[in-house]
C-alpha cells in the first residue's frame, strides 16, 4: 500500500470515529490535517485493542501495539494506518514516549475500576488525554515554551475531567467510578450512593464540585492558543469550544447526568466550530 493510501485509511477512521475532535481537524491545513487524522488513528485503534472480552487477551494485544511504537515494521497490511503514523511522527518531531503513556493509560483501564485521590486520578487523565494534548500541540506548531507544554497538558485534563462527567452514567452501569473517593467521602456518599445516581443535596454539591474543578483547568490552559501556529488556532479553539460547551451541558443537567448522557447535536458542533473558526481568525 502506498503512503497517501495509508493517510486516506487514517482519516476515514478519525471521521468516523472522533465525535468532536474532527470538527476541529477539518479546520486545519491539509498536511496537518492529515497527520492529525494519522495520530487519531494510531489512539482509537489502540483504545479498540482493550474491547476484547479476556483480559489477558487485551493486556497481549497493547503489548503488540506498544511494540509497534518502539521497533517498526517494514511491511504492513492493505489499509493500515502505520506507514502515515510513522510519517507524521518524524514530520512533526513527535515524542514516542506520549504513545507508550497512552497505552499505559489504555493498560490499566484492564484492572482499575477507582481512584482513591485527585492525584491519582489526575495521573491517570494525564496519560489517556494529556498525551494527546502534546501530541496536537507538536502538530499544531508552538512557540517551544515549557509554558505551552504544561498548557498542553492542563487543557488534556480538562477534556478528560468533562469526559467523565459526561459518561458517569454507563461508567457507573459498567461498575467504574473514575471520580476520587476522596471526594465522595468529603461529601458523604457511599459508592452505591454514586453508582445508583441518588437524588441528594450532597450529591448534587459533589457534581457541582467536579464540575468547577474541571473549568479551573479550562481556566489554567486558557492562554494556550496564542502559543500554538496562528494557521492551528482554529483548530484548537473549535474543540475547546465544543467541549466546554459540553460541560456547560452536563452543568445544567445536574443529577440528570445520572440518568442520560449529554452531548452536543451534530448541528450546534458545527455551529460552534463555524462560529469559533471566524472569530478566532479575526482576532489573529
Amino acid at each position: 500500500m502506498t503512503l497517501a493510501d495509508s493517510y486516506t485509511a487514517a482519516q476515514a477512521i478519525t471521521k468516523e470515529r472522533a465525535k468532536n475532535f474532527y470538527y476541529g481537524i477539518r479546520l486545519l491545513p491539509k498536511e496537518k490535517r492529515e497527520s492529525l487524522c494519522a495520530v487519531y488513528a494510531f489512539f482509537r485503534e489502540s483504545d479498540d485493542l482493550s474491547d476484547d472480552d479476556a483480559i489477558d487477551n487485551k493486556a497481549e494485544r497493547l503489548s503488540r501495539w506498544r511494540d509497534l511504537v518502539r521497533q517498526r515494521p517494514t511491511h504492513f497490511e492493505e489499509g493500515s494506518i502505520l506507514p502515515a503514523f510513522y510519517d507524521s511522527l518524524d514530520k512533526y518531531q513527535i515524542p514516542s514516549r506520549y504513545f507508550e503513556e497512552l497505552l499505559d493509560g489504555t493498560t490499566s483501564d484492564l484492572t482499575v475500576t477507582r481512584y482513591q485521590t485527585f492525584d491519582d486520578l489526575y495521573g491517570y487523565c494525564y496519560k489517556v488525554a494529556s498525551t494527546v494534548g502534546l501530541v496536537c500541540l507538536h502538530v499544531f506548531g508552538f512557540d517551544g515554551s515549557q509554558e505551552a507544554l504544561e498548557q498542553a497538558e492542563a487543557r488534556g485534563i480538562a477534556f478528560q475531567l468533562t469526559n467523565i462527567l459526561r459518561d458517569v452514567k454507563e461508567d457507573g452501569e459498567r461498575g467504574r467510578i473514575y471520580l476520587p473517593l476522596e471526594d465522595l467521602e468529603r461529601f458523604g456518599l457511599s459508592e452505591q450512593d454514586f453508582l445508583e445516581g441518588r437524588t441528594s443535596e450532597s450529591l448534587s454539591d459533589f457534581l457541582s464540585f467536579q464540575i468547577e474543578r474541571a473549568k479551573q483547568y479550562y481556566l489554567k490552559s486558557a492562554p494556550l492558543s496564542k502559543r500554538v501556529d496562528a494557521e492551528s488556532r482554529p483548530s484548537l479553539d473549535a474543540m475547546t469550544d465544543i467541549y466546554r460547551t459540553l460541560l456547560d451541558k452536563v452543568e445544567k443537567m445536574g443529577l440528570r447526568v445520572f440518568q442520560e448522557r449529554a452531548s452536543l447535536t451534530k448541528f450546534e458542533k458545527l455551529a460552534l466550530a463555524g462560529k469559533t473558526a471566524i472569530s478566532t481568525m479575526r482576532g489573529s
